[in-house]
Order: structure tokens, then sequence, then C-alpha cells
């Protein structure tokens, strides 16, 4: 069984035991979080959709960790100009595992 959630602006395709990376929550690491905006409930050989969510699912996961990702470097320049500016970015993410799929 396979779930459509969205979080953090972002939609996941999702199963029971997928691990991902999402934007950060306010939770701490081995608590549970719960994702109540399911999209669409994907079984075997049927499929609801909701209009916009389905209607009493919901996703159960635990929260693995929460961390920072690697470092982008943001690098602007003017030519002939000597403008040069150099600045990083490390996102925050939090780690979940999928625990249940109820509907």
């Amino acid at each position: 069984m396979h779930a459509i959630i969205e979080t953090g602006g972002k939609q996941y395709k999702v199963a029971e035991g997928d691990t991902l990376f999402i934007e950060k929550l306010p939770t701490e690491a081995g608590e549970t979080v719960t994702f109540d905006k399911v999209l669409a409930i994907l079984d075997e050989d049927k499929a609801t959709f909701g209009a916009p969510v389905v209607e009493g699912a919901k996703v159960e996961a635990s929260v693995v960790k929460n961390g920072k990702g690697k470092k982008v470097i943001v690098f602007k320049y003017k030519p002939k100009k000597n403008y040069r500016r150099k600045q990083g970015h490390r996102q925050p993410y939090t780690k979940v595992t999928i625990g249940k799929i109820s509907v």
C-alpha cells in the first residue's frame, strides 16, 4: 500500500518502512508525527483520491533525526565592477521513517 502525502509544500509517495528527508518539523528525535494531508491512497488494484484530501486517512511516522544538508555555495558576481559576494547555505531537514498507513 502506498500513499501520497503533502508536507513542507512538497508531495511524497510513501510506503510502510520508507525513510525520507523532509522539510524541518518542530519535533525531536524519537517522537512520532502524523501526516493528515493524505492526497491519495494507492492499494494494489484500487486507488482512492481525495478532493483535496482523503477523509479519515493518516500516515504515522517516527522521527529519526533532525539535521542540516550539505553546504550550497551562493556566489554573486558582476564582471568588470569588482563585485563578488560569497554565501553558504545548509538546508535543515527532518529524517522520518514511515510506520503505518491507515484509511
